[in-house]
């Protein structure tokens, strides 16, 4: 599927879906694209780590705080563990790490490719026999969602040592309780869940981000256009699958 076609398939929609479909058939399609892995995965942490230490900090930090607060305020302070682990783990970790990897790294992907399109470098790729699919988007995509299973690892590191001297230093927490009821009520498999949940997030960004790149118009401000686009929809498909992971994992936990 060429970008001129992605362009024309069925509306934006359609075209969206329709690369979707190609770039995972692309992922397994021999040559595989080593190097432009290594180069994006590369570039996507260069760009999204500080943002990811400034954000999970405070964000984690804040929450945990009002948790701590209503656990005060019903004599339970002996669980701030087990809410810090609990809102870290299950939902700050891979709604911080994506949120940086699509605001930082998914844009600037999406201008590069829209940067690429507007001086028709796509179009004589396509002319040279090289099917930018699998040569430019699988490659990208799978960056994305790799950044964004590490770190989300991070994220949940940090927010969780963040949390804890938080808890003990500021609210005088039991640093021995808070340790010891940091997996009451979360474990293994909220863990798991959490990366799942990352996963879909790169992936669902990685795929916002290509396409909006890959059908840019107007030239250097419809990349501009693209860019913006690619925010507020990776957003928008971040919170959505979020609601539904977390309410199937929910129901069959």
């Amino acid at each position: 599927m060429t970008s001129i076609e992605v362009r024309s398939v069925g509306g934006r929609v359609g075209g969206f879906f329709v690369m979707t479909v190609d770039a995972f058939r692309a992922m397994v399609r021999r040559p595989f694209q080593a190097r432009e892995l290594i180069e994006q995965a590369w570039f996507v942490v260069t760009v999204s780590l500080l943002p990811t230490f400034l954000i999970s900090i405070p964000f984690c930090v804040i929450m945990v705080f009002q948790i701590n607060q209503l656990l005060i305020e019903i004599g339970a302070s002996d669980l701030s563990g087990a809410g810090a682990g609990l809102t870290v783990v299950r939902e700050i970790g891979p709604v911080v790490s994506v949120l940086v990897v699509a605001g930082a790294g998914g844009t600037a992907l999406c201008a590069d490719l829209g940067a690429r399109a507007i001086r028709e470098e796509i179009d004589a790729m396509e002319v040279m026999g090289i099917d930018p699919i699998h040569r430019l988007v699988a490659p990208r995509v799978l960056a994305l969602s790799i950044v964004a299973l590490a770190l989300n690892g991070v994220v949940t590191l940090v927010g969780l040592t963040g949390s804890f001297l938080f808890s003990i230093f500021v609210q005088k927490a039991s640093a021995g309780l808070f340790v010891a009821n940091l997996t009451l009520l979360t474990g293994l498999s909220d863990f798991l869940v959490s990366e799942f949940k990352a996963l879909v997030f790169g992936v669902s960004a990685g795929l916002v981000s290509c396409y909006l790149g890959l059908t840019v118009s107007g030239g250097a401000k419809g990349v501009g256009q693209a860019v913006n686009q690619s925010v507020v929809f990776s957003f928008a498909l971040l919170f959505l699958a979020n609601s539904l992971i977390t309410g199937v994992f929910l129901q069959y936990r």
